[in-house]
């Protein structure tokens, strides 16, 4: 599973075509095993500078953005540049099915399972590729904001499967962005699985909510 999520993550960054054969004798196009032994590993690199699972160490993730010379933010301009980047996600996400919500100076993407992948699988839908480009775009434009990538269950399953289930899906979706340009450095990915539902696990209605990846924008600052 992290071979295949790291290939669609490398097909991102030069092109999915690219990582693509046809197979001679059903004409079907497929990832070919020479991408997998060859590259397999390469979006595992590029992961290697965010921070994964645990606790989030933001003052580290600060520093490293700070260090590779992404100003912080300070006073006043931290709401503004929030709200243009909030209005500038609102745009672009229009009728995608995933929310923009604003709590305080943080924005938060909610991006729904059914929406975002196949039941009980970490492979991101093809179809959602243009949302990550779109989100991916404007996460480029505003460097300043550290990003938090969160994967999350509903209860169906025993509390491991959940949990390594909902870490797959949060590193595919950081996998994707990254593969766009996106700096590692940004990143703190976690599944949460079934701890933090946001509707009853009692209705097909609300398990459908509960199954989902945030992110999570927050403004690089000094303090």
């Amino acid at each position: 599973m992290m071979k295949k999520f790291a290939v669609l993550a490398i097909c991102a960054s030069f092109g999915l075509a690219a990582c693509q054969t046809q197979d001679p004798y059903t004409g079907e196009q497929k990832t070919s095993k020479a991408t997998y032994g060859a590259l397999g590993g390469a979006v595992l690199g590029a992961l290697g500078g965010a921070l994964i699972g645990g606790g989030d160490s933001t003052d580290r993730r600060q520093r490293a953005m700070i260090g590779a010379g992404i100003g912080a933010l300070a006073g006043g301009g931290v709401g503004y540049y929030m709200d243009k980047q909030e209005a500038e996600l609102t745009k672009r996400l229009r009728s995608s099915g995933v929310s923009v919500t604003r709590v305080g100076n943080d924005i938060i993407l909610n991006m729904p399972g059914n929406v975002t992948f196949a039941t009980d699988s970490s492979d991101i839908n093809a179809q959602f590729y243009d949302v990550l480009n779109s989100v991916s775009i404007v996460l480029k434009e505003y460097n300043q904001t550290l990003i938090d990538v969160t994967g999350h269950t509903d209860s169906t399953g025993s509390d491991q499967y959940n949990l390594e289930l909902s870490q797959k899906r949060a590193q595919s979706v950081a996998a994707y962005l990254i593969g766009q340009g996106l700096e590692s450095v940004r990143f703190h990915i976690r599944g949460a699985g079934e701890s933090q539902p946001i509707a009853t696990n009692d209705t097909a209605a609300g398990r459908e909510q509960n199954r989902r990846v945030e992110i999570r924008l927050r403004p690089l600052t000094t303090s």
